[in-house]
């Protein structure tokens, strides 16, 4: 049951949002073994002169003019090493590809929740797992 918090670099773009949904859902199933059913996606946009790398804004970055940032909070200990760093590596390959010219400095962040501080519908994750 994760949350998937995506930002991209410009201008809002339909497309890309639903490419980039479309992506990153994909490898949440396969890679994280998450249930589709549950996956919540938000995404924004922010303009290139508003996201700043090292102190520069991107807009007048030489290396890489849009960058994203994907936060995706997982229940801890639901996924392994090797899975997160698996998924990293897939993630930021498949959003290079959507979102041309990518700075490297474009961030993906696992965040491993606490099963007893984390849910959906009123019920945490542990609950789910003490009464599922």
């Amino acid at each position: 049951m994760p949350h998937v918090s995506l930002q991209i670099s410009g201008q809002p773009d339909s497309e890309l949002m639903h490419r980039a949904v479309a992506v990153v859902g994909e490898l949440t199933q396969r890679v994280l073994r998450k249930d589709a059913p549950v996956i919540v996606t938000t995404v924004s946009f922010l303009p290139r002169d508003q996201w700043f790398i090292g102190g520069t804004p991107l807009s007048a970055h030489a290396s890489g003019r849009n960058a994203f940032q994907l936060d995706i909070s997982v229940t801890d200990e639901t996924n392994t090493k090797a899975e997160k760093a698996e998924y990293l590596k897939q993630a930021f390959e498949a959003l290079s590809a959507l979102i041309d010219d990518v700075n490297p400095v474009s961030y993906i962040h696992v965040i491993d929740a606490r099963a007893a501080a984390y849910g959906y519908g009123g019920k945490t994750q542990e609950f789910r797992h003490q009464h599922g």
